[in-house]
């Protein structure tokens, strides 16, 4: 039994057209992600695009990439035509984004851990604590049992304060994920509900669908990378990481 992470990569983007090779560091992006996932205990680590150029670049470091169908609606989807081209031995899937290059190594050795140790979970994320007053709509939240099971994900301000009530904590996603192999496949092949739909957020459809998901909270840091600003950001973090100040 093997992990595999797919990092979904595509050339297209309506706010940062071609980011996953845009310069970081003196790095294309997508390399600083392979560079992250491949430092973690998974098995194997793919790059899955529908763009020559971004296959080439990740060639060019010495990464894998798989080709698939430009027509994919999301990239959980690119990542199950990925896996279906795997061995069965392939059991667990982690999907990190082309655009978390900061992505934490230790983070996603806790996420396997944590499913190879419980599988009463079909899948698991993480989330971080976040100051509430600083979460806007571009920000996802969710909300979770005291198990650690997701309730919900929302880009709304979850759980809101009543007047009087209590400000309980907020908690930031990041949308890394891992499911077991048979779970992927399923999901994919589900519609998207009424509560999708609604957040554009592609999690709701494991939960209208009874999927568990189990959260993970970590302490440590990640840069989204969406604009041109958030990549300076990163280009920053970096900087700093490598002064020895993280």
């Amino acid at each position: 039994m093997k992990s595999v992470i797919v990092i979904p990569a595509r050339y297209a983007s309506s706010r940062f057209p071609g980011k996953p090779l845009a310069m970081l560091a003196g790095k294309p992006m997508i390399q600083h992600v392979w560079e992250r996932a491949s430092a973690s205990k998974a098995d194997l680590v793919l790059v899955a695009t529908d763009d020559e150029r971004i296959f080439n670049a990740v060639k060019a470091f010495g990464g894998n990439a798989v080709m698939t169908r430009s027509d994919h609606p999301s990239g959980t989807d690119r990542i199950a035509e990925a896996v279906s081209q795997l061995a069965k031995e392939y059991d667990l899937v982690i999907n990190v984004q082309g655009d978390e290059p900061l992505m934490p190594s230790r983070v996603i050795d806790a996420l396997i851990d944590l499913m190879r140790s419980n599988a009463s979970f079909e899948m698991a994320t993480v989330a971080v604590p976040a100051v509430r007053e600083k979460m806007t709509s571009d920000n996802v939240k969710v909300v979770m049992s005291v198990d650690g099971r997701a309730l919900y994900f929302s880009r709304a301000e979850i759980p809101f304060v009543r007047t009087g009530g209590v400000a309980a904590p907020v908690y930031l996603h990041w949308g890394i994920y891992a499911y077991y192999r048979g779970i992927l496949e399923k999901f994919v092949k589900l519609p998207a509900g009424i509560l999708e739909n609604s957040e554009k957020l592609e999690q709701l459809r494991a939960l209208e669908n009874n999927i568990s998901i189990r959260v993970l909270i970590s302490d440590l840091e990640s840069i989204g990378v969406d604009t041109p600003s958030d990549l300076a950001r990163a280009e920053k973090k970096l900087a700093e990481f490598n002064d020895g100040k993280h």
